[in-house]
């Protein structure tokens, strides 16, 4: 048993946790984190971070091989794949240190190993196989609050198990030896399209194949439409309404029999696959039956405040269901450690949780999409408009791109806002403190926006829903 039980344990260090544990420590709460693996979890080391280093160089790669459309010469343009994920994962060991160091700066303990709850407010830990020298370990902790945030882990299919070397996960997709000539990506959500974008700029022959209508199912139809066409005029295949019937391997290839959306069969060989069809909640082996802790569809059910069906116990980010964002697990650490030390935080909102999705086009979005605001109940007003109209993405090189606006035509609530385009993952904040303040159109009539910058387009989304745009 420790010496003196915690007010706060939380078990998983990722972006809910950490936060959890160091907005908890800032109250005043005495609070100790169990990671098993990695400290900052899957995002720093596995996801958010590393694969933006990743697209980031990417991106570059792009630019140096159309030098000449700026007027520049860049001969012999190439690329080692082996530095490309040494550059890659030593932002995301940098990374992990920044939130270690920020854990001990905040005087949260950290505990070594895989954790179970054997009743509320114990915690059983098993030792890790590789804790740092002199780290706290296995033993029975207390706490008068647990807090879960041990995340999810990528789903399998049956049929199409990652097996590492021909069929991959996010995990081995960050770190291939070499780049494949020929990929097949399997699921068009952000994790399927950010790897198809990567490799696709890397020189990989990509096929995209979606079980539903349409790729990026969560967003907006319109926006999906023009990122497809991005994404095909980049040379990517796209099948939606596809799914694989048969997979065959061979020592270094695979052969995949797709069922399309016209009830017709193609068969697609590729060097490698990834199995990007979303993620699951890691609720087992964490004692939740025995305690009576309610889950659902594999997640571990709460309120808007993280707490669970049994008192005492709470659960956050990805483990407590979607959106399965970062940013929404670390605002759900916040709001649940401020509940419990009775500080009466606002309850989590998700038509308030923006999403973003960094491939090429990047795509961004908060709020209801027009279908959505549509089967709500809502007359809307819409507003659009191109980044081929606005100056800066001409001068950026970067004029294919949509901005959208959608408002209740009866009141000017702003609804929804979607864009896809450059640098659009930089622009949506400006939608999401908008909708968080209750925002109108008019308010935004009267914001005014610097130029030249690719900003202006959301300004002109806004006027245009009203019919007062300017420069479309």
């Amino acid at each position: 048993m420790a010496d003196s039980p915690y007010d706060v344990i939380i078990i998983g260090s990722g972006p809910g946790g950490y936060v959890a544990a160091i907005r908890g420590a800032q109250l005043g709460l005495k609070v100790a984190v169990v990671e098993k693996s990695f400290i900052g979890g899957i995002c720093p080391n596995w996801g958010c971070i590393p694969t933006k280093a990743l697209l980031r160089t990417a991106e570059v790669y792009d630019y140096l091989n159309h030098a000449k459309e700026f007027g520049l010469t860049a001969k012999e343009v190439g690329y080692d794949a082996a530095a490309v994920v040494k550059r890659s994962r030593g932002i995301a060991d940098k990374m992990s240190n920044g939130v270690g160091f920020l854990l001990k700066k905040n005087k949260v303990d950290v505990i070594w190993g895989t954790a179970t709850l054997t009743a509320p407010g114990k915690v059983s830990v098993k030792a890790a196989d590789n804790p740092p020298k002199g780290a706290l370990g296995a033993g029975d902790y207390t706490a008068k609050h647990v807090v879960i945030a041990t995340g999810a882990r990528p789903r399998e299919l049956p049929g199409l198990e990652p097996d590492g070397k021909l069929i991959w996960t996010y995990f081995e997709a960050m770190v291939p030896k070499e780049i494949p000539k020929s990929l097949l990506v399997v699921g068009s959500g952000a994790i399927g399209v950010e790897f198809a974008s990567f490799y696709r700029s890397l020189g990989a022959d990509v096929t995209v194949v979606e079980i539903l209508p349409q790729i990026l199912p969560v967003e907006d139809e319109e926006i999906a439409v023009h990122a497809r066409k991005r994404f095909e005029k980049r040379g990517i295949k796209i099948l939606t309404g596809a799914k694989i019937t048969d997979l065959k391997k061979t020592k270094d290839s695979l052969s995949a029999t797709i069922e399309t959306a016209d009830g017709k069969t193609e068969t697609l060989k590729a060097d490698r696959m990834i199995s990007a069809v979303g993620v699951v909640g890691n609720i087992e082996n964490l004692g939740l039956e025995k305690l009576g802790v309610k889950t659902e569809k594999g997640m571990i059910a709460v309120d808007g405040l993280g707490r669970t069906s049994v008192t005492g116990i709470y659960a956050i980010g990805d483990v407590a269901g979607p959106p399965m964002l970062a940013h929404k697990a670390e605002h759900e650490g916040t709001i649940c450690v401020e509940a419990i030390a009775g500080k009466n935080p606002h309850p989590l909102d998700k038509l308030k949780i923006p999403g973003c999705t960094y491939c090429s086009p990047q795509i961004a979005s908060v709020g209801l999409t027009e279908k959505k605001a549509k089967e709500s109940g809502f007359d809307i007003r819409v507003g659009r408009f191109p980044f081929v109209a606005n100056g800066k993405a001409i001068a950026l090189g970067e004029p294919d791109g949509l901005a959208k606006t959608i408002f209740d035509k009866k009141t000017g609530q702003l609804l929804g806002a979607h864009l896809v385009g450059a640098e659009v993952t930089e622009l949506i904040q400006g939608f999401v403190v908008a909708m968080n303040l209750e925002t109108t159109e008019e308010e935004l009539f009267h914001s005014i926006f610097p130029h030249p910058t690719l900003s202006e387009t959301m300004h002109e989304s806004v006027l245009a829903a009203y019919g007062r745009q300017i420069h479309a």
